[in-house]
């Protein structure tokens, strides 16, 4: 492989193997800190019900070292990866990157864990790899175009594969042409449909994808071959699933300058439900706030940008997992209660009075309005309540709600485990191997 045969991808493997993040400061802690969020994610989502069926499906009895995310057990490395990804997720509670327009730490991290358990590196090492590995998958994301997640394709699993590819090629400094071919591996398992929100299915996309990654980048080590041009060939990645969007510059101008990771950065999750949700969350909130009660409410319309509400596949949900894909009963259930807890969006049965109140919400789109994109800018929510005295309540609510800090949601998740308390300090200053080991033995310990 060269740079004159396939000149794309020959700049995107280089790109990520000759990457250096660890000297940028703001990149390494914004790192640090999306790990200790999605660990706080992870470790509540061991617990979960479809965790514990998805890890006896795919055999969390297989031998070997990784670890899973709290609890005591080690398995096979591969099924490691699908099983602490899917923990990750399956909450919905995860962080989110608007290049991405997905979930880039669930899919990246659970990877380079597990491939602790055969590869010996160091945290600050598993820090600037997973740095890259989200600069590929933001990049890719911002080539593929606004079409892709529109027409049904769930960017965390079409992505995401790469970018653990890419996360592990820099992590094993791997040569430009394997690089390339692991790239390509990745991409060929590239799959999810967003048809699977609201379903125990959505965040095994997650878990699909780390692992399809991680045994991409494996492949590709061990010399098992593949196309070596995922980026150049003419019924390559962009050919598929594009559907003629593409923006190649977007894939490595001013690569890392500044990293992904920092600009636009990361969106950390202050609700367990789906992010483009929140908005309407943090306005029914702050209406609770000011005292607005559910009986005095007619009519609730919430107007989107064309694109923004793709991801709201549900409006009248049956349970807490469907839930979270509704704005209706996200709006009425902060309103209502001034909180979302977890208990908001299990798979119990959804209360009768929120959704009472969910029933009289409504959607619309401002056609006039830019549609959304990456840029945070065309991301906006309108709130119009008309209320029964014949009064009526408009809000606006630009951009997304979301953290600084996860350190209190990290401890409302490790709540019934107080040893897990050391994790977040250990995050943010761990550099060593000795560190990293240290890492893996706190998570390997049971939730309860």
């Amino acid at each position: 492989m060269n740079a004159i045969s396939f000149p794309l991808t020959y700049a995107f493997a280089e790109a990520i193997v000759t990457s250096d993040p660890t000297r940028d400061i703001p990149a390494m802690n914004a790192a640090r800190t999306a790990i200790i969020d999605f660990l706080a994610c992870a470790i509540a989502g061991a617990g979960d019900r479809a965790t514990g069926i998805l890890a006896q499906a795919v055999g969390v009895e297989q031998p070997g070292e990784a670890i899973l995310i709290g609890t005591s057990r080690r398995t096979d490395l591969l099924v490691a990866a699908v099983i602490n990804a899917y923990a990750g997720h399956v909450l919905d509670y995860d962080d989110v990157h608007a290049s991405v327009r997905g979930h880039p730490t669930t899919v990246i991290i659970p990877a380079l864990l597990a491939l602790a358990a055969e590869r010996n590196f160091s945290a600050e090492q598993l820090i600037a790899s997973y740095v890259v590995g989200l600069e590929a998958m933001a990049r890719l994301g911002l080539s593929i175009g606004a079409k892709h997640y529109e027409k049904g394709f769930h960017a965390t699993a079409t992505l995401g594969p790469v970018g653990v590819a890419a996360a592990i090629a820099h992590l094993t400094r791997s040569p430009v042409d394997q690089t390339a071919v692991a790239l390509g591996l990745a991409a060929t398992q590239a799959s999810g449909l967003r048809l699977q929100f609201g379903h125990d299915a959505k965040p095994y996309h997650a878990g699909m994808a780390a692992r399809s990654g991680l045994l991409a980048a494996r492949l590709a080590d061990a010399g098992f071959g593949g196309a070596p041009d995922f980026l150049d060939n003419p019924v390559g990645f962009h050919s598929a699933y594009a559907f003629g969007a593409a923006n190649l510059a977007a894939l490595c101008d001013n690569w890392g300058a500044p990293w992904q990771i920092v600009t636009p950065g990361l969106t950390l999750k202050a609700y367990p439900c789906c992010t483009a949700s929140h908005p309407v969350a943090a306005l029914g909130i702050d209406l609770h706030g000011e005292g607005l009660a559910a009986d005095a409410i007619e009519r609730i319309t919430f107007t989107y940008p064309p694109g923004a509400d793709a991801a709201l596949v549900v409006s009248q949900p049956t349970n807490g997992i469907e839930a979270r894909f509704s704005p209706e009963y996200v709006f009425a259930a902060a309103l209502i209660d001034g909180v979302l807890r977890l208990d908001h969006f299990d798979d119990r049965p959804v209360q009768p009075h929120l959704m009472a109140l969910a029933a009289r919400a409504g959607r619309r789109h401002d056609e006039n309005a830019p549609r959304m994109s990456s840029d945070p800018g065309t991301r906006f929510v309108i709130l119009d309540v008309a209320l029964r005295d014949g009064t009526t309540i408009t809000r606006r609510f630009q951009g997304l709600p979301g953290l600084l800090d996860p350190t209190e949601k990290f401890g409302d998740a490790t709540a019934r485990r107080p040893t897990f308390a050391e994790l977040p300090p250990l995050v943010r200053a761990m550099t060593s191997r000795a560190d990293l080991g240290r890492l893996l033995d706190l998570l390997n310990q049971d939730v309860v």
